[in-house]
């Protein structure tokens, strides 16, 4: 979701080939060297589903009873300017797992995603059904590093197939979150640095809580939703109770965080759950009561204790945060990540100024429409994309972004849409389409009779060639493995090529979706995909983009093909390389 100033890979001029294969092989060893004053930190990650920026006693909320959490934010640093990575739970939590954005991952709603209807005047672009399993994960870095890692709650980002435990954590119980559960994993390796991620369910709808725990809220705004939080808060005290009682708290990093705002429209019997008080609509929203979230830090010794920091920061920092604080050397393991360590913040400097971005090309469940948004300091714009119209607003004198300022404020508002429609273009944003069916009369009626929690099935029949299953032709190119790159790389000779076989169960008509990256400078290359089967086939081009990095790979969908039942080959052949190298490529999805 971040744009952070990073610069692509570029080599001189006068290194040959081989001296660059040799310099990009460099990195094998992903720990940084071990510091001075110990063993790296233990991290225990706990994030709660749809609590809005102000629902913490800490933060304002004087109703809501939450003495451990006030305690927490007291003990280190507490965020009032903390973004979502997106308002919809499921792509916040795969950003805050890897580092990089919904966008890039192509993984912008709730999967498996809302249907569309004749009410929407765009349609959604297809997104993935589930965090795809090349995708590395924080808990496969920290358990490459040495790291027991545990998971206890709600994974929400895809079935069996790609499970928890396929993503790199040894220990999973999910779902409910279980306290006791995760008290019983840190106890177990005490004596050796853990990660271990709550990801509660809590407190979204349909809200419950014990009798008696509503009872003694009965005086809040909504009694059922102050009791689900002070659950939500016992269940943290009693986790920090086992980290302070095993001696581990100065050399544990605590981090409490929401996947995305409060939820502000009725869902279900009880809601809205939680007003986002000054701040505009919520869950499912691009304005700030949908992506503002609360976030605490605890780290003794480094985070100095009731310190509260505005500087506006995002769910998607969290990932190169925690993995420069255990001395993961994020770039030599997958590459540059869409986010920024926030360590220097955590030692009271400055953060380079930066923009933040974000993308959500769905008509949300909560009412929100396709669009895009930029954050520049305190101006942020807000693009909808039914219409084009703009807003700008100043949120250090708007926070509830009452009063749009684009036509008073042109220049500024030109300005942020070119920056955003280049950070689309940079990380491969999927965009709407006009839809053919458009109902003007349902779109005024707003969705009447559209059941918003029905979601269509994922799509089924996918057939995914990964760069590992190649057959490599020529000289240079080569299958760089995970944990470093898990792509086909070295792409440094025009007539080196690939090929993959594949079985087509169900014939039809299907879209060929790329996975590339490519550093700055060496874009440009034209590239055949060739697809054959027994009765002839389709040839399918496209120009390589440039991603600022060959490791900053993006989705991108160059075509459609026919497809007969049986077996195909697929090739993927260069026809030009004005650069250093053609592409480095990680996958091709043929999706029906």
């Amino acid at each position: 979701m971040n744009e952070p100033r990073a610069r692509g890979r570029s080599w001189p001029s006068t290194l040959s080939p081989v001296s660059i294969a040799l310099a990009m092989l460099v990195g094998d060893a992903m720990r940084e060297p071990a510091a001075a004053d110990g063993p790296p930190p233990n991290i225990v990650l706990v994030i709660a589903d749809d609590l809005g920026p102000n629902d913490l006693g800490c933060s304002g909320r004087a109703e809501h009873r939450t003495p451990h959490l006030d305690r927490l934010a007291s003990q280190g640093m507490r965020f009032t300017a903390a973004s979502a990575a997106q308002p919809i739970s499921s792509p916040s939590r795969a950003a805050l797992l890897t580092g990089k954005c919904p966008a890039r991952l192509n993984l912008t709603d709730d999967p498996p995603g809302r249907p569309d209807t004749p009410a929407q005047k765009l349609l959604q672009p297809r997104i993935e059904g589930f965090l795809p399993l090349e995708e590395v994960t924080l808990a496969e870095l920290f358990k490459q590093a040495g790291y027991a890692t545990g998971l206890f709650g709600k994974w929400h980002l895809g079935g069996a197939e790609h499970s928890p435990e396929r993503q790199g954590f040894d220990v999973v119980e999910s779902p409910p979150a279980n306290t006791l559960s995760s008290e019983k994993f840190i106890e177990a390796n005490r004596d050796r640095p853990f990660f271990c991620y709550v990801p509660y369910d809590d407190p979204p709808i349909p809200l419950s809580a014990s009798p008696d725990v509503v009872g003694k809220n009965r005086d809040g705004l909504n009694p059922t939703h102050a009791a689900t939080i002070e659950t939500l808060d016992r269940a943290v005290g009693r986790l920090l109770s086992t980290i302070e009682s095993l001696g581990l708290a100065d050399r544990t990093i605590v981090v409490f965080t929401s996947a995305n705002g409060g939820l502000h429209v009725p869902e279900s019997t009880g809601t809205p759950a939680t007003p986002n008080a000054s701040f505009r609509a919520g869950k499912g929203c691009l304005y700030e009561g949908g992506l503002r979230v609360p976030l605490l830090v605890r780290w003794p010794g480094v985070v100095a204790a009731g310190r509260v920091c505005d500087t506006p920061v995002a769910l998607t920092d969290l990932a190169p945060t925690l993995l420069e604080a255990a001395r993961i050397n994020a770039a030599k393991a997958v590459g540059p990540l869409d986010g920024v360590s926030l360590l220097g913040l955590f030692r009271g400097e400055e953060l380079p100024d930066r923009r933040l971005c974000w993308h959500v090309p769905h008509s949300t469940k909560q009412g929100g429409r396709p669009a895009g948004a930029i954050r520049e300091g305190n101006w942020k714009l807000i693009e909808q994309f039914e219409d084009g119209s703009l807003e700008l607003y100043d949120l250090a004198a708007d926070v509830g972004e009452t009063r749009n300022l684009a036509a008073a404020e042109p220049a500024r508002a030109k300005s942020m849409l070119a920056e955003l429609k280049g950070w689309r273009a940079r990380v491969g944003a999927r965009m709407p389409t006009p839809n053919p069916d458009f109902d003007p009369a349902w779109h005024r009626r707003q969705d009447v009779g559209q059941d918003p929690s029905r979601l269509v099935t994922a799509a089924t029949g996918d057939i995914r060639l990964h760069a590992k299953d190649a057959r490599v032709h020529g000289e240079k190119l080569r299958y760089e493995p995970e944990p470093h790159k898990n792509v086909l790389g070295y792409w440094t000779s025009q007539a080196d090529w690939a090929e993959w076989e594949f079985d087509v169960p169900k014939p039809g008509r299907y879209e060929l979706e790329i996975q590339q990256g490519c550093g700055t400078g060496s874009g440009g290359a034209e590239v055949a995909v060739e697809v054959r089967g027994e009765n002839g086939g389709e040839t399918l081009t496209f120009t390589v983009q440039e991603t600022g990095h060959f490791q900053h790979q993006i989705l991108r969908v160059i075509g459609e093909v026919n497809l007969a039942a049986g077996r195909h080959t697929l090739a993927v052949k260069p026809r030009t390389k004005p650069g250093i190298a053609v592409m480095d490529l990680r996958r091709i999805v043929l999706r029906p």
